[in-house]
């Protein structure tokens, strides 16, 4: 059964500035902390004082340098849920700005979209952003976007009022900039760090912000942002980062064999979605669940535990799927993901399957299209690439290890018939427990 993860479901279990834990309620910064979720503060002690002491309001960006958010956002996004969710004000900036210019990289200069194209990924980005907050009651969220303040600012304005506060040596001394000095960084991703405390401090002067958090790639920017909030006499303000996730074999987090996991549903499906955190690393299971999962620390402790006993059943890979899917992309696409990976195995019924989330499958693990006329078993299971030959196809039903739509086959020159067509298009072949494809069938 797929967890219901609306903000309702979880706000009833929390309290300002804490959290409630197995009936005792225990800090925000407590929870924070043993999650792993606070790798750097600018002032620990009052930043524990803030979030215990009353509803503040924060911030945290997403530049639109993409079509969609991707996994590697969700620790961003999930925290805010969770600072909501103990009674503070999110205010979730999509930087129709600083995404026309981009964080400088490590060896390169960032390719520069227009302002037509980054515009657009705003919107969408602004749509994405909606399952993880609520923009309702006293703390609702509020989205913004860095264009509508820096967009009206002339050259000159922004070279005496935020310009003249950054001394160079400081800006210099950012390691990305650092190391980009000898191959060359151009004055426009240089300025980027500009921008981006600019922006606190006009979130503090128009909403009253005064917390911003990021990953930790992004600390030299935030603790620009809270010396220039103090250097223009306002604050007090205060900061955290959040660690970047890296994958046990040391690979960047987020990504498949196919490229990076996104949110939206056309990029990703929610089924390769669901794949994506069913495949997680026993090494990193514990770690993800910790970072992005709203079960209560006692839940989890529980669940590692019964992981460890039985760590063949992957117990915890299987709840972190169900909540990450049913969280992104709504329950009901959830349980097609569960129900697809139960009856593609033989497991479960192929007729519950949708059409999309059958083809997504499908897709996943290879599509073969056929047109015309179908042919037969034995040509199917070579076409498709589940076997080598015709001879391995033939040997394989003879065995007993083919099987179309979940049924064993026994006679390799039959010709599957058209009623046997899921949504009157698919095939599903398996060879074995594990091993499967698809056909896609058109006149």
């Amino acid at each position: 059964m797929v967890l219901s993860l609306t903000f309702r479901s979880v706000q009833t279990r929390c309290r300002r500035g804490r959290v409630v834990r197995d009936n005792r309620l225990v800090t925000l910064v407590d929870d924070l902390t043993w999650r792993g979720l606070i790798q750097d503060s600018t002032d620990p002690a009052a930043l524990a004082t803030a979030l215990t002491g009353g509803s503040i309001t924060f911030y945290v960006g997403f530049d639109p340098t993409a079509a969609s958010l991707h996994v590697g956002h969700l620790m961003q996004v999930i925290t805010a849920g969770r600072l909501q969710r103990a009674g503070h004000r999110p205010l979730l900036l999509v930087g129709g700005a600083t995404g026309q210019i981009g964080d400088p990289r490590e060896s390169s200069e960032r390719t520069l979209n227009s302002p037509e194209v980054v515009q657009s990924w705003v919107e969408r980005i602004r749509a994405q952003l909606a399952p993880f907050v609520t923009y309702d009651g006293d703390n609702a969220a509020t989205l913004v976007n860095n264009l509508d303040w820096t967009g009206p600012t002339s050259v000159i304005e922004f070279l005496r009022d935020v310009g003249k506060h950054f001394p160079v040596n400081k800006m210099l001394a950012r390691d990305v900039v650092r190391n980009r000095l000898e191959s060359g960084i151009s004055f426009t991703e240089f300025s980027y760090q500009l921008l981006q405390a600019n922006d606190f401090y006009q979130l503090h002067e128009r909403h009253g912000c005064a917390l911003q958090f990021g990953g930790s790639d992004q600390w030299g920017n935030i603790t620009a942002g809270v010396d220039f909030v103090r250097r223009r006499g306002a604050g007090p303000v205060h900061a955290f980062t959040t660690p970047l996730v890296l994958k046990a074999d040391g690979t960047k987090f987020g990504k498949s064999e196919g490229g990076a996991v996104w949110l939206d549903p056309e990029m990703t499906s929610p089924y390769a979605f669901y794949q994506f955190w069913i495949n997680a690393d026993d090494r990193d299971v514990n770690n993800y669940l910790r970072y992005f999962s709203f079960k209560s620390r006692e839940e989890l402790e529980e669940l590692e535990k019964a992981t460890a006993d039985r760590p063949q059943a992957r117990l915890a890979q299987r709840a972190l799927a169900e909540e990450m899917t049913a969280l992104v992309h709504g329950e009901s696409e959830a349980q097609q993901a569960v129900m697809a990976s139960q009856a593609l195995f033989g497991r479960g019924s192929l007729d519950q399957l949708s059409p999309e989330t059958l083809r997504a499958a499908l897709g996943e693990a290879g599509l073969l299209s056929v047109r015309g006329e179908l042919p037969n078993y034995t040509s199917l299971l070579k076409e498709s690439g589940l076997v080598a030959s015709a001879n391995e196809a033939r040997r394989t039903i003879t065995e007993g290890g083919a099987y179309v739509n979940n049924e064993r086959i026994t006679d390799g020159e039959a010709v599957p018939p058209l009623s046997s067509l899921l949504h009157g298009k698919f095939l599903v072949l398996r060879r074995g427990k594990r091993t499967f494809a698809g056909v896609e069938f058109g006149s």
